[in-house]
Parts: C-alpha cells; structure tokens; sequence
C-alpha cells in the first residue's frame, strides 16, 4: 500500500512522539543506556478531550500501566509512554506531574487520571538497577514531542534495546487506505526487544554465540484517523500482530508483546452536560474499507520492526557489551 508523506506514525493526523535519550558509561561495569519515548494522540488536552482507543495483548509477560481502564473505557487520556522495565514508577511520577500542571481539577473536582505506560527490559546493555531515568525526563519527551520526522532506531526507549539479537529500538512506519472517495492514514510505532537470531524470517544472521538476555518484549502503538470505535481499533490492534508474526518471531514464555491502538478521528469530551454523547458514523465492519485498514496496520507494524534495526546504531553497553547494527540486504524488505 501506499505509504504516507513521512512514512511514520506522525503522519497520522495531530499525532506527536517526542524523546529523551540517556546515554553515559559511569565505569568498567556499569552504563547508562536508556531513555523515555512519548506518543501524545493530539496536542491539546488529552484529559479533557480523550481519543478512543483500545489494547490487545498478544503475550503478558508485562509490567504496563493503564491498559484495564482502556479495556474498559475504550479511551487514551494521556499520553503514551515508552521506557525499560525498573523507571515505569519514575515515568508515571513524571507523566501524572505533567497532567496535573495542566488539570487543577484532577483528584480535586474531577476524577483520577489513567496514564498509560509499555515498557522493555533493556538490562543486557542498560543498568537497569540504576534506574537512570526520573520523573523530569518523561516531562521532558512530552515536550519534545512534535508532528514532524523523529528520531528513530537507539533512541528514547530504544535506546539499550536488542531485536533479533541485533540492535533493536524504535522504528516507525505508515501506510495510506484509500477507498471510495475516503483517504485514511494508518501508523505505527514499535520498541522492538524480541527474538533470537535464528527466528528470523528476513536476514540470516550467524551469530559467533547467542546473546544470554531475557526473552524480551515488544511494544506497538498503533493510530489512525479513520472513524473506528474502540471495538474496532481492537480488531486493528489484533492485526498488528500478524505484521509481528510475519518478521519470524515465536513470542517467547517471557516476551510482553502488547499493543495499543487509538484514532484520532474524533474526540470525547470529559464533561458533558448531556447524558448521551454526540453520534458518529463508523466505518462498517463488513465494508472493503476496513479490509484496506486491517492491511494497513500489518504492513505498517511489519515495516515498523524493519525500521528499528535500519536506523539503529552498534552500542557498546554495560560491562563493555557490544551489540551491533544489523546488517541485510534492504531489497527484500523494499526499504
């Protein structure tokens, strides 16, 4: 399918992703290799103006934040935020600083607020232990969030993160569905933190020994801004998992492979001052459209794992661990 004009998640309408990455050796055992990632599904107030929104989880082997109040409500109201396993706590406390400067009425006039956060275990590079990562850094990826090109492979999140046994990350990717006069956009972002070497299914990597890490997770956040309710971002969320599959990996026992998708179509009012919410005009379940956005989120989320090990870099980590940057033929991926 058509890719859109950046071919990343940012192509999608009002979408903005913004990081932090924190890169140090501190000494012959130990380095900072990590970093905070921050996807905000517009850029006015997600508390008060929420996205729809919906979460599959393929394997939960996970630590996120969040994802029952979404299996429940069907709703994003705030940002959506990447980092490693240990600074979860650290970048709920950075992210709730966040909305609560810009909603006075949360836990006071209002309700509570339900941050949502996917996290990878970055330890085979990162010391995690450290927990380099405070509150101010996810403050400061929300800020640099922005709707234009980002960085992406060894960045933000991605920054300690391993694929394939290969130097993994963020990667990004879009594709548009056209069909009877509709133009819709689909994009995805991954953190890519999974696999052996030998699943692979795009590149043949020899590797001199495995790399003794855990099993690793995988992250993918999935917008659009075709009219979909909940329900149906869930079917698109699910899809995902297929553009996963087809890159070769098993999903491990210890692997979190969780995805989340919204839309930025429209908008749902905190408040109302009427007990029925404004009707919108979905697009049919049974209509070839929705055929187009299920292809449209596999070959996004395919070419998104592509795109973090393109644009990766070799990174030397903790206890002087090297992990390199992939090497493949880029033919056969049509990059």
């Amino acid at each position: 399918m058509k890719k859109g004009h950046w071919n990343l998640i940012t192509d999608v309408p009002n979408v903005h992703v913004g990081h932090v990455t924190l890169y140090e050796k501190i000494n012959e055992e130990d380095t900072i290799c990590t970093g905070v990632t921050a996807i905000l599904p517009h850029d006015g107030n997600l508390f008060e103006q929420k996205v729809p929104a919906a979460s599959f989880v393929l394997n939960g082997f996970g630590k996120t934040v969040g994802l029952v109040q979404v299996e429940e409500l069907g709703v994003v109201e705030s940002p959506i935020m990447l980092t490693n396993t240990f600074s979860v706590a650290a970048v709920l406390e950075g992210t709730l600083d966040y909305m609560l400067e810009q909603n006075p009425s949360i836990g006071d006039s209002t309700s509570s607020l339900n941050i949502i956060i996917g996290e990878c275990n970055d330890s085979h590079l990162n010391s995690m232990r450290l927990r380099a990562v405070k509150p101010q850094h996810a403050i400061s990826a929300i800020h640099n969030a922005k709707q234009a090109p980002f960085k992406q492979g060894a960045v933000g999140a991605g920054k300690g993160m391993i694929c394939y046994e290969q130097k993994g990350g963020i990667g990004s990717s879009s594709r548009i569905a056209e069909r009877d006069g509709e133009r819709f956009t689909v994009g995805v972002l991954s953190l890519t933190n999974f696999g052996n070497a030998g699943e692979c299914r795009f590149a043949n990597w020899q590797q001199d020994s495995p790399i003794e890490k855990p099993d690793g997770s995988v992250i993918i956040v999935v917008a659009t801004d075709a009219l979909v309710s909940d329900r149906q971002l869930k079917r698109l969320a699910k899809r995902a998992a297929i553009g996963l599959g087809r890159t070769g990996t098993h999903i491990h026992n210890g692997s979190g492979d969780i995805i989340i998708a919204f839309s930025t179509a429209y908008t749902i009012p905190h408040q109302s001052a009427s007990s029925i919410g404004e009707p919108v005009a979905f697009v049919r379940d049974d209509s070839k459209l929705m055929n187009d956005l299920f292809q449209a989120t596999i070959e996004a989320t395919e070419e998104s794992i592509y795109q973090s090990l393109l644009h990766a870099e070799t990174t030397v980590g903790r206890k002087n661990r090297v992990v390199k940057k992939a090497e493949f033929d880029k033919k056969k991926i049509g990059s």
